[in-house]
């Protein structure tokens, strides 16, 4: 036996040290390696590329709001209305998408204070079935429009979803007049409507309730769209320019008021609820 194999059977013998799998991540924009706890730490905001990583719920909830807030309660809805079937039921993937989630669906609302202005913010999480717009939503959606109403305060909105929600058929897609009913309440009694566009929103949200903010902001870098890219392209048989359906793209184009980095989005929330609610503002 050589001096090699030798300690390679002595090494094979020692006790292997157990590593998680997630200390490290990739960037998924620049491509460098980032340890996983500074990637949070840093809001999910990479430290070389600025790329705005997704996240969850409760962290967007803690971003956005004081201490203090209350998680409000989630609609309930039929579940299964259209008996949907595919490679699984329905309810099945519903279950799973909770298990998953700390949520009941894919929008959350919340009652709190930003800088101590009341608000109500709504989160979508597109861990949950892509963020997808069906009954629930639509149902959270206007309960979190009541609650702004009944409190006179703003509804705030982060949107992040792939449309709406296959399984439901039409009634997913009624929830679209609906939520746009909605909004216009808002505006009838005089309240703040703001809508914060995250990675990605596209679809039937994007045709709807996601672009009839009285302010349109964005994260950078977010997709934000109602086709997509290689759709378009194919339809009308031309090359998109670089960078379509981003936020920077939206803003230069006039579609988004202002892209926002994710450190700055509370700060900003906040200026805007200032002066959107000032009575003495013509």
């Amino acid at each position: 036996m050589s001096w090699l194999s030798k300690v390679r059977n002595s090494l094979s013998s020692l006790a292997k040290r157990d590593t998680p799998d997630n200390l490290w991540m990739k960037c998924p924009s620049c491509g460098e390696m980032l340890f996983a706890k500074d990637f949070e730490a840093n809001l999910s905001v990479c430290p070389h590329c600025q790329h705005h990583g997704r996240i969850a719920t409760q962290a967007r909830f803690d971003l956005l709001l004081d201490a203090g807030y209350a998680v409000l309660p989630t609609p309930r809805v039929p579940e299964n209305p259209l008996g949907f079937r595919d490679t699984k039921k329905y309810p099945d993937r519903l279950r799973a998408a909770r298990a998953a989630n700390p949520f009941p669906d894919a929008l959350t609302n919340a009652f709190g204070t930003v800088d101590g202005r009341k608000a109500v913010l709504g989160v979508q999480d597109f861990k949950f079935m892509g963020g997808s717009m069906g009954m629930a939503v639509g149902e959270a959606f206007v309960a979190g429009v009541e609650r702004a109403m009944a409190e006179s305060c703003a509804y705030v909105i982060c949107t992040a979803a792939g449309g709406a929600r296959m399984q439901e058929g039409i009634l997913s897609l009624m929830q679209m007049p609906k939520t746009t009913v909605a909004t216009r309440r808002l505006a009838a009694a005089g309240l703040p409507y703001i809508v914060i566009l995250t990675d990605p929103t596209t679809g039937g949200v994007t045709a709807s309730y996601a672009m009839l903010g009285d302010v349109q902001i964005a994260e950078p870098g977010a997709l934000i769209g109602f086709a997509g890219q290689r759709v378009i392209q194919d339809t009308i048989r031309e090359k998109l320019p670089d960078g379509f359906q981003r936020a920077e793209y939206l803003h230069a184009h006039g579609m988004v008021d202002m892209v926002i980095h994710r450190r700055d989005m509370k700060s900003t929330l906040a200026t805007l609820l200032e002066y959107l609610e000032r009575k003495d503002v013509a």
